[in-house]
């Protein structure tokens, strides 16, 4: 009988954004669930293992049920070493919480759980939950990374609101929409959240929820200080399915690299069901969902979340994609 895959959150967020003391929340809450919360000390580097023991992750079982973990080895080699300790019954846990460090790039973790067999069978990226430090967001903004972490967010945790008056949290919520619009903002009070928000996000998920209402305003101009931004594309039209996988194929090639999240939902020619598609970086999936509704307006929508994206050249080859 195949196992159901373990769902995994990744929990990003620039240096001081709060990630520690929400985990600390998470570690110490009664909340009966078995959660494996890995901190992530893997890099390029290796780092000195005379320091660290001779463990590739050292794990502490915790009076909660959850398993804290430390890893000093790449990410999908602890993923797999936890699933060896997990089929033994060394190890119980049902969920994976994966901490990043406050200067790392969620795109490359999000990649690992497309990129072998393996961890595709047994666990499932769940969502990317990002934390923004509201008192320091303007300087920590200020860094590409910190934008990129904003941009591949499925939610956005605001902490220490209460640092700053209304009007700045009001400016910074505004900001983080341009930037990410599919993700919605909530305000964090010392780590404590409900874990329901933080849980079953289904961000990864092939489904039409975008989440947040969207409208087809434009990019912020390339001089505008943030890197990152959303470009939302609509069509009344039906789209020529040959026509939408040259535009993607095309899109990918040039700019793969700088789309960090994109999303559609589409009508396509001939077709009643509606297609639905998502992708990070060059990795992308598609597949057919439900029908049409009789009286539904078949409207395709596609979000893009990216870096420097070239509005105007999109938007003319995706015109060039209806039927």
């Amino acid at each position: 009988m195949p196992r159901e895959p373990i769902p995994v959150t990744v929990l990003s967020g620039f240096l001081g954004a709060g990630k520690t003391t929400l985990l600390r929340h998470v570690l110490k809450a009664e909340h009966g669930l078995k959660i494996a919360v890995i901190e992530n000390e893997f890099s390029d580097s290796p780092i000195d293992a005379q320091l660290l023991g001779a463990e590739p992750v050292e794990v502490v079982t915790l009076a909660n049920g959850c398993v804290c973990c430390s890893i000093h080895v790449e990410l999908e080699q602890a993923l797999l070493h936890l699933l060896e300790r997990l089929d033994s019954g060394e190890l119980a846990f049902d969920r994976v919480l994966i901490e990043c460090t406050g200067l790392a790039d969620p795109g490359p973790v999000a990649r690992t759980f497309f990129a072998g067999d393996a961890l595709c069978e047994r666990y499932l990226l769940d969502g990317i939950i990002t934390l923004v430090d509201a008192a320091n967001a303007e300087r920590h903004l200020r860094e590409t990374i910190a934008q990129a972490q904003v941009g591949f967010a499925d939610r956005i945790l605001l902490s220490k609101t209460d640092l700053v008056d209304a009007a700045s949290c009001a400016a910074l919520t505004e900001r983080l929409q341009r930037i990410n619009r599919r993700a919605p903002i909530q305000v964090v009070r010392h780590g404590q959240i409900e874990l329901a928000e933080l849980l079953d996000v289904r961000g990864f998920n092939l489904n039409a929820d975008f989440g947040q209402a969207l409208t087809p305003r434009p990019l912020l101009p390339a001089t505008a200080i943030d890197r990152i931004g959303t470009l939302v594309l609509k069509s009344a039209q039906a789209l020529d399915i040959d026509k939408l996988s040259a535009f993607m194929s095309a899109l990918l090639e040039e700019h793969g690299d700088a789309l960090l999240r994109y999303k559609g939902v589409l009508a396509i020619a001939g077709e009643s069901r509606r297609m639905v598609f998502q992708g990070v970086l060059r990795l992308y999936g598609f597949d057919f969902d439900s029908e049409w509704g009789a009286d539904e307006a078949r409207e395709s929508v596609l979000v893009f979340i990216g870096e420097r994206l070239p509005e105007q050249k999109i938007r003319q080859g995706f015109a060039e994609v209806v039927a």
